[in-house]
């Protein structure tokens, strides 16, 4: 297992470029397997659970290349099938929470599919309910099997239908318009996820030849084709790395410029760490974050404590809630957290606590944050990452903590970053990987 060891307490500076985005990866490499010609991604991020998916292709027989860095071209021409059945896919796929959409592609082309019981971060609850019940309007036929813990769906022919999805699942929208691209007739889904990311799927199928209408809104209609082609698809940036940065600047009283940050598809991240007093201005594409020695938070009209709380797209994403926490540690001001989605990811604030920072746990959901001011700055300590956006959210405090601090368990960063020492490194930080 490895660590990061922290020095912190450093002001940086300079220009970063944030990665492709991570959950649009996810989601648009498995729709390589809805045709058997190439299709070539660019600004793909170089990260674990990326390349896992990738490597997971190559196993079903899918052709990989990479003809440069942060490209690769897909073809699933001859998909070996019976990969699913085996014991090397039950491992593999069961490790990592994306490959649930290969579903979809898999049901829509060759009218059957294996799913695993889901991987990844350990942060509560994440149920296939609203995949499998998709699927299942759609005319699949689902078994479970308790000794093997894995999914089988068969349809020899999906139909369209209308479906009024019971959440806006980002993952389950994705899936079954996958296999909805496909059906025969029109599909309707109702109550679908509208983030950014399913919006680029969504122009990455129609320039495939799918007829998809409705993309940004939570109605998407789906006219069944009978066949896709290839194409050309370039991911956006990452929008938590965006916000990532935005509250490491604030926390290390930086002066940083995001570039390349696909601004226009932010939503309301920028004014949300706005709310938490921090400067930012956006010029063209880029974000600059001057270097603040103070940021206060704001109230509500009525004078009331600050509320962040996540919610489906259009409101704030659930992946930066831990970045708004601990950015809020040394800010002026009070503000309550709510974690709605996820029952388990604020249990990482006892490691916050233990620097010195002033937060109460109210319950497994709600945190309310004291901000400090800088008076105490917080103290490096020796912590291990529970997921990814936690380990981020720790790495940030301990680069604007006082001493050395450890970061253990860092594979769960490298799941969803790539290179983060280096590149922060590269801005003034003192991060050293240690094997």
């Amino acid at each position: 297992m490895s660590s990061f060891e922290i020095c912190g307490g450093r002001q940086l500076s300079g220009t970063i470029t944030p990665q492709g985005a991570k959950n649009e990866a996810l989601q648009v490499l498995c729709a390589c397997l809805l045709t058997k010609e190439p299709i070539t991604f660019t600004n793909v991020p170089n990260i674990l659970d990326v390349n896992m998916l990738i490597e997971l292709l190559g196993d079903m027989n899918v052709r990989v290349s990479r003809p440069a860095a942060h490209t690769v071209v897909l073809q699933a021409d001859e998909v070996h099938l019976d990969y699913f059945e085996g014991q090397a896919f039950q491992s593999k796929s069961g490790k990592l929470r994306g490959a649930v959409m290969l579903a979809g592609p898999l049901l829509a082309r060759y009218g059957h599919a294996t799913i695993p019981q889901p991987g990844g971060d350990k942060i509560g609850r994440r149920r296939l309910d609203t995949h499998i019940r998709g699927f299942e309007k759609l005319g699949a036929e689902f078994n479970f099997d308790a000794d093997k813990h894995r999914f089988t769906l068969r349809c020899p022919k999906l139909k369209g239908t209308f479906l009024h999805l019971e959440e806006p699942s980002v993952t389950g929208t994705a899936n079954v318009l996958m296999a909805a691209v496909l059906a025969e007739g029109t599909t309707q889904i109702y109550n679908a996820a509208c983030e950014p990311y399913l919006q680029q799927l969504c122009h990455m199928l129609n320039s495939m030849g799918a007829k998809i209408t409705g993309i940004g809104s939570n109605l998407l209609s789906i006219e069944g084709v009978a066949k896709l082609g290839g194409c050309s698809h370039r991911l956006l940036a990452d929008m938590i790395e965006v916000g990532s940065f935005i509250g490491l600047a604030a926390m290390t009283q930086s002066d940083i410029t995001i570039k390349d940050a696909d601004v226009a598809h932010l939503g309301n991240i920028p004014e949300t760490f706005q709310q938490l007093g921090i400067q930012l201005e956006i010029k063209g594409n880029d974000i600059h974050i001057p270097a603040q020695e103070n940021y206060q938070i704001k109230r509500f009209i009525d004078g009331s404590i600050l509320t962040v709380y996540d919610h489906p797209w259009p409101g704030f994403t659930p992946d930066l809630l831990s970045i708004v926490l601990v950015t809020a540690t040394q800010s002026k001001g009070t503000v309550l957290v709510h974690q709605k989605m996820f029952e388990s990811r604020l249990f990482f604030v006892d490691k916050l606590i233990e620097m010195g920072a002033q937060i109460v746990l109210c319950d497994p959901h709600r945190a309310v944050v004291i901000g400090l001011n800088r008076g105490m700055q917080l103290r490096g300590i020796t912590m291990v990452s529970p997921d990814i956006r936690a380990g981020v959210a720790l790495l940030i405090a301990a680069l604007s903590a006082e001493g050395k601090s450890t970061i253990q368990n860092i594979e769960q960063i490298d799941r969803g970053y790539e290179a983060i020492d280096e590149r922060l490194n590269a801005l003034g930080a003192d991060i050293r990987r240690v094997d």
